[in-house]
């Protein structure tokens, strides 16, 4: 007889408070009379604050907290005075997110010893409403942050990890920085088609130095022509470029066919040169953030995420600082869950539309992340490559493909990050090497070879034992090739990889007496 299996996915059992905002047990073993909340309302300069007990007997009336050090020790001491008076079992804070005005009054009082919670603007919102429609004050508000609190919308965070606040702190400074670098691309390419019409066209005026240099000393595309092939060519090659003959022949026949230019082309030349020099500035400032980032990356297990073909070290980064310590994550799910990767869903009677689009809520950050690592995966991954284009054929929507590719990263990613293990999938015959991509980063962002060694140790300690011998194969056929075919950088690989060989293990043969070369010389 046939017999229905259960179901896989286990089912999350229905509850009515989330559980990091659960009061309840500690509410009924202390009495609902002598468990004070205080509620917070921030702002930029002062807040408010209102301390009542769980029932929401008003003990302490809305009173105003300056945001300085006599301001902050006079709230407290206030709270604390009623708590005496009052014999309160339990008093907790309860502070509304308020961008970056209420991390002032969060560290007062946690370091004064206190419970501090965090209640989302959208949960005071929706407490705020039924109770004052249309009436919106700080008092108003503080009534409705501790509505919130006591339905068990005031949450406890993670302590935040010094190392991956700093890595989440650098990878968005890059990501702001690479932000305004586009900007201002876009800035000078509007410029460039202004002073030379159509000469974007011949040749990517950001592929090179070249065309920039062309523009800032040519300036029009009567001057190429008047220079001629022959002049072109030179002058560039005395400017320390080194064109193709057939570049600097396109350069000329544009020249040729090239419409009159805007009639303010010098004021256009001086706007881009300004805009380049802050693009130039720009560029450097990311390059030096990213071998920060390198640093940072290398001492945490997500490091092993460039195993996966398609992510690099920025991106790496930029998930690693997002998530945090990866132990606060119980299953992969849970990454997804944070994210709000997931579809929204609408059902009332009979009526469950189950695929809706994606959830409001979520870290925004994360999601973002994610998506963008989905993005470069099937860009420059063959699997998801391949994956993505078997959906398109299917005639699945574009975004439902990001948010499926997304998903298996984090599934791969939550078994390489707690599991401690490389890269491993069954339609993946090659696997980058951590070590290998580490190095190639750190010699074209101009590291130098004391920082890439410390970078380098710490790398290794996050690798598993048993890779060890694999992740040295690549660095030792590297040793192995002649100095001159070695890739370039500030520093010499010969002095680095027998240090990293040694660390993982691997003992470097002497030369043969034949007269071989030593490859470490």
């Amino acid at each position: 007889m046939a017999t229905r299996t259960a179901s896989r996915r286990h089912r999350r059992s229905h509850e009515i408070q989330k559980p990091t905002g659960t009061l309840h047990p500690r509410v009924q073993a202390v009495g609902p009379e002598r468990f004070g909340i205080v509620s917070i309302d921030c702002a930029k300069a002062r807040s408010k604050f209102l301390l009542a007990d769980f029932y929401g007997t008003v003990l302490l009336p809305p009173t105003v907290i300056n945001h300085d050090r006599g301001g902050f020790e006079a709230a407290i001491h206030a709270v604390h005075a009623a708590a005496q008076r009052l014999r309160l079992g339990v008093v907790i804070v309860v502070v509304e997110r308020t961008g970056r005005f209420h991390l002032p009054v969060q560290a007062a009082f946690q370091a004064a010893g206190f419970e501090v919670r965090i209640v989302h603007p959208f949960a005071t919102k929706q407490f705020r409403q039924p109770a004052d429609p249309g009436n919106k004050t700080d008092d108003t508000d503080l009534s409705a942050i501790h509505r919130a609190a006591v339905n068990g919308f005031g949450l406890l965070e993670h302590e935040p990890d010094p190392l991956y606040a700093d890595l989440q702190l650098l990878a968005r400074h890059r990501r702001d920085l690479v932000t305004k670098n586009v900007t201002l691309r876009n800035q000078i390419h509007d410029h460039f088609q202004l002073i030379m019409p159509g000469f974007s066209a011949v040749i990517d005026p950001f592929d090179s130095p070249l065309p920039l240099w062309i523009v800032k000393n040519l300036q029009s595309a009567d001057a190429i022509l008047e220079v001629g092939v022959l002049g072109l060519l030179r002058r560039l090659r005395e400017a320390g470029f080194h064109p193709h003959l057939k570049t600097v022949e396109k350069i000329v026949a544009w020249s040729k066919a090239a419409p009159a230019q805007h009639s303010q082309s010098p004021s256009h030349l001086r706007l881009l040169m300004s805009l380049d020099g802050d693009r130039m500035t720009k560029l450097e400032a990311i390059r030096t953030v990213e071998g920060d980032l390198a640093g940072f990356l290398a001492r945490t297990p997500y490091v092993l995420l460039l195993g996966i073909p398609g992510i690099n070290v920025a991106t790496a980064a930029e998930f690693a600082g997002e998530m945090g310590p990866i132990g606060r994550y119980p299953k992969a799910r849970s990454i997804t869950g944070r994210a709000g990767l997931f579809p929204s869903r609408y059902q009332s009677d009979t009526v469950d539309r189950s695929n809706g689009a994606l959830v409001r809520r979520g870290n925004h950050s994360l999601r973002e992340v994610i998506l963008r690592i989905a993005d470069n995966l099937i860009t420059c991954n063959d699997y998801f490559r391949i994956q993505a284009a078997k959906w398109r054929l299917s005639g699945k929507d574009p975004r439902d493909i990001h948010v499926k590719v997304g998903g298996r990263f984090c599934r791969i990613a939550y078994q390489m990050v707690a599991g401690q293990s490389v890269y491993r999938h069954p339609s993946c015959q090659h696997r980058h090497y951590v070590l290998e991509k580490l190095i190639k980063f750190l010699n074209e962002h101009n590291v130098d070879c004391a920082r890439t060694m410390l970078i380098l140790d710490s790398a290794v300690c996050q690798l598993p034992r048993s890779e060890h011998r694999s992740e040295a194969v690549p660095l030792t056929e590297e040793l192995s090739r002649p100095r001159s075919k070695r890739g370039t950088g500030p520093q010499l690989l010969g002095e680095i990889l027998p240090a990293v060989l040694a660390k993982l293990g691997v003992n470097l043969l002497p030369s043969s007496v034949s007269g071989e070369p030593d490859p470490t010389e």
